[in-house]
């Protein structure tokens, strides 16, 4: 498959703008995530067709029961993971591969995993296309990715009843999770922070919908 994308002078433009409401409207602090957003083509995960929605905050169809998540969120999520370069990272859920290739941007070494195959097998070609070389894998998410563990920061990206035990014991003590829990209508973004082989702090923020975790370990 050929892609033959184009970022000029509008595209860059119209993310400059998102990067702003995102800063000032939606009070997003995190100069190296707004950075990050600001230098990611989003509309690359886009069919052509629909160019215009890329750069609004909002969340939109990929095909296979999934969305591209609402920048506002990746912003949200990726901002309370506080990623420093060199930092290995579990993402559950690669969907589209935009949040993906924001932690790229970010300095981190990332490990995402996608249950559908068609996504995996899309974000295998473009990821690459666009120049960014995660580790990506197609399973189950809801188990993580165990062989590779322990990680500096676990994020999930779809919604879970609850945080999945197996998860947290690939988390490295110090690190980091952060994980939509709830019901399958609306979930309370929760950071995990490891304390020590026993011990977890959990804290509760604002309220999001996500997809539903799918897999073994939730719904």
């Amino acid at each position: 498959m050929a892609y033959k994308f184009i970022d000029n002078y509008r595209e860059k433009g119209a993310r400059k703008k998102l990067v702003k409401v995102l800063q000032e409207e939606r009070k997003i602090e995190d100069k190296d995530v707004l950075a990050a957003i600001g230098n990611v083509p989003r509309h690359f995960f886009f069919d052509e067709t629909f160019w215009k929605q890329a750069y609004k905050d909002i969340a939109f169809p990929i095909g296979e029961g999934q969305t591209i998540s609402q920048p506002y969120t990746v912003a949200y999520q990726t901002q309370l993971l506080h990623i420093s370069k060199g930092d290995k990272v579990l993402e559950i859920g690669t969907g589209s591969g935009y949040q993906t290739c924001i932690l790229l941007e970010l300095g981190a070494v990332v490990y995402s995993i996608e249950r559908q195959e068609k996504l995996y097998e899309r974000a295998k070609m473009v990821l690459p296309y666009m120049g960014y070389q995660p580790h990506l894998f197609c399973g189950d998410g809801s188990k993580g990715i165990p062989e590779h563990a322990p990680y500096d920061k676990i994020l999930v990206t779809a919604g879970a009843p609850f945080v999945p035990e197996i998860m947290l014991k690939q988390l490295k003590i110090g690190g980091t999770m952060v994980i939509p829990v709830g019901n399958e209508d609306s979930q309370k973004m929760v950071t995990v922070i490891r304390v020590s082989d026993t011990e977890f702090e959990r804290i509760e923020l604002d309220t999001f919908r996500f997809v539903p975790l799918v897999g073994d370990q939730a719904w």
